[in-house]
């Protein structure tokens, strides 16, 4: 009886042991994933502020081509 209880906890402990590795791995991939998400974001932000500025000349502005 004995002997199956200390089988029983050394098969928990086991168990227990295998699921916080697997936690801390799905940590690292959680904050690596966050890590990258900042950064889209900062690239997105970047890309609408260059769209948002006139890149392009109204037409009005703009000098013809030099075969005209």
């Amino acid at each position: 009886m004995a002997q199956d209880l200390e089988e029983r906890l050394i098969e928990i402990e086991t168990v227990l042991a295998v699921q916080e590795k697997f936690i801390d791995d799905l940590n690292q991939v959680v904050i690596e994933q966050g890590r990258k998400i900042d950064l889209l974001i900062k690239q997105n932000q970047y890309l609408l502020q260059t769209m948002n500025e006139d890149v392009v000349k109204p037409l009005s502005e703009e000098t013809p081509p030099p075969h005209y």
